[in-house]
């Protein structure tokens, strides 16, 4: 699948569009935008939170486990390297995502750890925990 963004308007609010699905992105008032729209570090956070539930809810559903929810809290704080005492580099970004999840049902403890320790698996969290390449390109 192809992704595409676009500049809308005003200033920096962008289209994207995903295969058949149309959303914004937006910067908030502070950073010069108009907050109409979430933030990309908002997007990457639903993302990574969307691939969890669901990523539980079908292990769950496999194990015939009665998971009846999931509901899951992400923040995002970015340490600049200014404000960083350990930083080995001036350069340097710590990113540090906070994930909590609720597990509704009735389920066992070794259930609750297992699905805990699953969600640490998802197709999204081993991306952003790995080592990703990306290239960036003219286009024609």
């Amino acid at each position: 699948m192809t992704v595409t963004v676009e500049n809308a308007a005003p200033k920096y609010l962008e289209n994207i569009t995903a295969g058949r699905h149309v959303l914004q992105a937006d910067e908030p008032v502070g950073a010069g935008g108009q907050d109409a729209a979430p933030t990309p570090y908002d997007l990457l956070l639903a993302a990574l939170g969307a691939c969890k539930v669901i990523t539980l809810r079908m292990y769950a559903e496999r194990k015939r486990w009665p998971l009846q929810a999931v509901h899951v809290n992400l923040s995002h704080a970015k340490v600049h390297a200014e404000d960083c005492v350990n930083c080995a580099s001036e350069s340097s970004l710590i990113d540090h995502i906070e994930v909590e999840i609720r597990l509704v049902g009735e389920l066992s403890e070794e259930q609750r750890r297992t699905l805990l320790a699953v969600a640490e698996k998802c197709p999204v969290h081993r991306t952003l925990t790995s080592r990703v390449q990306i290239r960036t390109r003219a286009a024609p």
